[in-house]
Order: structure tokens, then sequence, then C-alpha cells
């Protein structure tokens, strides 16, 4: 082992700081001891190599560019090579490991919660609505919460399993998105080398989980629980005697068959009161497109309760400034009120039973109230209008049917 003498000159410190920063003849220019500038044929590429050989093989190790590196702390790195090489160290082993040192230091610093919070952020101004966002947000601070705290090298299989196993059987539809999820963050740590390089994704699904969970074909499909349509209209009496904000929001959510991070999302300039149409707009909708709803006069006469706002005001404002109601007060007020074994969204599956078994409107405009694409694309592009007075009947049939539980509690 040892600096060949075919690579290093015999005296160090042979260049200035000033030939190096005018250097522009192509080639190797030697410091000394192994250290060279070297400037490509072009001149595009100037920096700094050390040259060695080790268990007689001969290697070269770049320093940095010229630019980048001045002239003295090159000759410090060089030094450092040259003492790794004296001491029985390959130098580029040397470098590499030190990098895995720094690696897992930080990784022992970062944790689960600082990463994915890191590639929410990340990926989140490519989504197209917000409520994509709320949903990835959720299930990495809800269902993955007890990661979180977890050094980000230090998440196992069976850290995974004990988030994942809770929820497989009871709501297989978000626990596979959490498992994506988290292999998500988990694939950005290791790309940010967080992770060693070559180990396994504890998240990952095949060769892994699929080893230690159900297979998802063998699961129910995940559909949104849905009140039955019959038990509705008793359902909205026990609602409107809570005059609470979560209330309110998941009337206009209902009497519109609107999902909810659309309906929560409702700002005043989008309500139309005088030709009576709220306006969804497009990147709060799952489609991408704009949805016109006829406010049936249930509808109307709810938003006469709420006091007006200005044009950007939400209908149903949070807690933090300029944000919604958050989605889990739905959660809470279906625990509060008994039924808990329900969901926001299964309420549109309500819809479309009470339409389908006891009107005579037609599919399509029962699938078009639910902002749903009806037939292929040939079809849908001659199908310019948006049935909006057709609808408007439709969703006044459903406000009436859903008042008259009121209306019976009253007899």
């Amino acid at each position: 082992m040892g600096l060949g003498g075919d690579t290093v000159a015999k005296a160090l410190n042979r260049l200035s700081a000033r030939l190096v920063s005018t250097l522009a003849i192509p080639g190797r220019h030697a410091d000394g001891g192994g250290l060279y500038a070297t400037i490509s044929k072009d001149g595009t590429s100037r920096r700094w190599v050390f040259l060695f050989r080790f268990d007689g093989k001969r290697y070269e190790m770049g320093l940095g560019g010229l630019d980048a590196v001045p002239l003295a702390r090159a000759r410090e790195l060089a030094a450092k090579c040259r003492l790794d090489v004296a001491e029985g160290r390959n130098p580029l082993s040397a470098r590499r490991a030190t990098k895995e040192a720094t690696a897992q230091a930080q990784a022992r610093s970062r944790t689960f919660g600082d990463v994915a919070d890191e590639l929410l952020a990340l990926k989140s101004p490519g989504w197209r609505n917000e409520k994509h966002r709320a949903q990835w947000a959720m299930t990495l601070e809800v269902y993955a919460g007890p990661l979180r705290p977890l050094p980000i090298s230090e998440v196992t299989t069976e850290a995974v399993l004990a988030v994942l196993q809770p929820i497989w059987q009871s709501k297989p539809e978000t626990a596979s998105r959490t498992r994506g999820r988290i292999e998500a963050v988990l694939d950005a740590a290791r790309v940010r080398g967080l992770i060693p390089v070559h180990s396994a994704n504890p998240a990952r699904w095949r060769g892994n989980l699929d080893h230690l969970l159900p297979k998802r074909q063998l699961l129910s499909r995940g559909h949104h629980a849905a009140l039955p349509w019959a038990e509705l209209p008793a359902f909205i009496v026990a609602l409107r005697q809570r005059q609470a904000p979560a209330a309110i929001a998941l009337e206009w959510c209902i009497l519109n068959a609107a999902r909810l991070g659309e309906a929560l999302g409702t700002r005043w300039r989008e309500i139309d009161l005088a030709a009576k149409v709220w306006e969804c707009p497009a990147e709060r909708m799952k489609a991408g497109k704009a949805h016109r709803v006829p406010l049936s006069p249930s509808a109307v006469a709810l938003l006469n309760s709420i006091p007006a706002g200005m044009p950007d005001d939400l209908l149903f404002p949070g807690a933090k400034p300029g944000k919604p109601l958050s989605n889990m007060v739905m959660v809470a007020l279906f625990k509060r009120m008994g039924v808990a074994n329900i969901t926001s969204h299964g309420f549109r599956s309500t819809f479309r039973d009470w339409a389908g078994e006891s009107t005579q409107h037609p599919r399509e405009i029962c699938e078009a109230a639910l902002a749903h694409a009806v037939g292929d694309a040939v079809e849908r592009a001659y199908r310019r209008g948006d049935a909006l007075e057709k609808r408007r009947s439709l969703m006044n049939d459903w406000a009436a049917y859903i008042e008259s539980g009121s209306a019976s509690s009253m007899t």
C-alpha cells in the first residue's frame, strides 16, 4: 500500500490560489502529494482530484470543484487522504463510512413524523383538491400516529403492524391507504439517506406484510357506512336538536347530497340566492369540474339561519383562521348522537338508494346530482347541459322527504 510515484508529484504546494483561479489548460495540474487541479477538454469541468494507489490498484477521488473548494481546503483534504493510505485505509471507503455515520446520526434525530410532514409539504402542491391533502394528513397524524415519535430508522415491520392490525378488518380501505402512505414516507426517508439503501421497507406489501395480514380481496370492499333511507327523517329531527356548527354543516351536506369536503369548504361567494344555486368550484370537486347544485327551500332556509359573511368567508369556519371545520368533528358528532357506525359520505348512498327505490327520477339525473359522470366520453360530449332544472325537482323532492320527519313529529 502507498502512494504511486507515477501519480504523485515530488514536491508539495506547487500551485498558487491565483494560478488555480485562472487555470484554463485542459488536463491535470499537480499540486503535489497526489492532489491535482483537473480541467476537462471543453473547459466546462474544473475540479480537484486525489490520485492514489491502494492494495495495488489505482484510484481517483474527487474533492470538489475548483471554484467551490479553496486551494487551502483542498490541501487539507488531500493530507487526510494521505494519512488514511499511510494507516492502511482506503480514503474512498473511509469517506463512505463517514457519510453513513452522518446519515445514521441524522436518522436518529429525525422522526417518522418529521419525514411525514416534509413529504406532505412537498407533494401537496401537486394535488388537485384540499380534501386529498386532508386525507393524507389525517391518516399520517391519526392512524399512523404511534409511529410519529419514532426515529425514522427505527420503524420496524412490527411497529407498522401495530398500527394496521386494529383497523385492517374493520376499516379495510382506510387501512390500505394508511399502509401505502407509511410506505411512501419510508421510501422518502431512504432516498434522503436516513435509512440504509439496501434495507427492506417495513410497510411494503408484497413479500412482507402480505404474509402477515389477510389479503384485501378476502375482506369487505370498504364502502362508506350509510344510514338506511327510511331512517333519515327521524335522524334529521335528532340532528336539528343540536344547534352546533357541525350539525348545521352536516345538514347542508345531506340536503345537497354533497361530499363532506365540498360542503365544509363552501364560501359565500359560491352561493347565488337569487337563482337558488350553489356552485362548488372545480378545485374542490373530486372530478375536477365545477358542479352547480340547485338549492331546495330547505337548503335556502338553512342558509338564512346562518349569519351572512363576506364573499370569501366560509359558511362553516373552523378553529383556525381561514380554515373550515375539520372532518373529524363529524366523527365526534356521530359518537355523541349514538350512531358511530355511519359516515358522512354514506349519506350520498342514502340519497341514491332513496332516489332509486322511491322516486321515478331518471337514473342519469340521480347520478348527475351526485356529480357522477354518466355514459361514455362521446355521450358526455353531446350532453352539454347539466340538467339543472331537472335536478332541482329531484333535490326539492329529497328535501321534502327529509322534512317529513319534522312534520310527523309535530302531529
